[in-house]
């Protein structure tokens, strides 16, 4: 199975309709007022109305009201939880067919033991670097602390991917690694992605996997 990518923090709506040409999965929408990349109601129509790519929703303790709101008026396949939702909360979700990524920051004092009461209550997992922020750092975690990781809960790597460690990341040793999330490392500014640094390294990442 060839990794999925999953980019995160979209903003601009010319920016969207430039990304949604490459080959990528996943696009990612911020719900987090506190966040530089964070996406306005008012564009909500434009934004449902773009096919060809999975939204997913990044939210931070939101309710759930307000997250079933965003999930309808933005067209959400998906929805990716970085605060401290608890799996109860995970799994009103899961119930409605709903994608659930559960994202936890990772350091050398995380606890891994704490996932297994969301194995059953999230699709996903993604590693982040631990951050006050709840990610969008930029900074890339030690990965060697994934061996620490026991379950086969498949997930999303993410925190400070680039296009200089991308490829190494994407031949990441771990048959549960699911798909890289890249945000930061790929713009101009906050929320405007360099869609064309994107391209080249997509292909640069297939060369590889040909290549190898």
């Amino acid at each position: 199975m060839s990794l999925k990518i999953k980019v995160c923090g979209m903003k601009d709506l010319d920016n969207m309709l430039d990304l949604i040409k490459l080959p990528i999965d996943y696009m990612g929408l911020i719900f987090y007022e506190q966040s530089k990349r964070y996406v306005s109601s008012l564009d909500a129509h434009f934004i449902k109305s773009i096919q060809g790519i999975k939204k997913i929703g990044v939210f931070v303790n939101a309710t759930e009201q307000e997250i079933l709101e965003k999930i309808d008026t933005f067209g959400l396949t998906g929805i990716q939880l970085h605060g401290h939702e608890d799996p109860n909360f995970c799994l009103q979700f899961k119930s409605r067919s709903i994608m659930i990524i559960k994202s936890f920051g990772i350091d050398e004092k995380f606890d891994w033991q704490s996932l297994k009461k969301y194995d059953d209550a999230v699709d996903y997992f993604l590693f982040d670097t631990k951050s006050v922020n709840h990610g969008g750092t930029g900074i890339q975690f030690d990965w060697n602390l994934l061996k620490n990781y026991t379950l086969e809960k498949p997930y999303f790597l993410s925190g400070g991917l680039s296009a200089e460690n991308v490829i190494a990341a994407s031949q990441f040793p771990d048959h549960r690694l699911y798909g890289l999330d890249l945000n930061s490392k790929f713009e101009f500014k906050s929320g405007i992605k360099n869609v064309e640094l994107l391209e080249q390294t997509l292909k640069n990442m297939s060369y590889e996997q040909i290549s190898g």
